[in-house]
């Protein structure tokens, strides 16, 4: 393990449906934005409060790997492609982790985003 995930960041988003996770998974990952997104196949039974009334719902929670510099428009991007009107996008740090991993995961949104500017 190291120390060396400062810049690393995990995303959570949950979805309505496992076609609409898919779809955000699929572009925000081709688009360089994510290096990896995890879709949890089972679905979560959530319950909220909105607009003041409680709420259940069943969701698809997606686990996004980025860089902290590709969460603003990380961020636009699920929000522009999702079909809530406020969706989940909550970033958590990396502390530790492999070192390899971490590399890769870097090259995989950073590096690859200046090259295609």
């Amino acid at each position: 393990m190291v120390k060396r995930g400062e810049r690393s960041r995990i995303v959570l988003v949950m979805c309505g449906t496992l076609r609409e996770g898919r779809r955000i998974a699929r572009r925000v990952v081709s688009s360089r934005l994510a290096a990896c997104v995890n879709i949890i196949l089972g679905p979560a039974e959530s319950f909220y409060t909105w607009k003041g009334k409680l709420e259940k719902a069943r969701e698809y929670l997606l686990v996004m790997k980025t860089a902290m510099n590709c969460l603003a428009e990380l961020e636009n991007e699920v929000r522009r492609l999702h079909s809530y009107e406020v969706p989940e996008f909550i970033v958590l740090p990396i502390t530790e982790g492999s070192e390899k991993y971490l590399s890769w995961l870097d090259d995989s949104v950073t590096n690859q985003r200046k090259r295609r500017k």
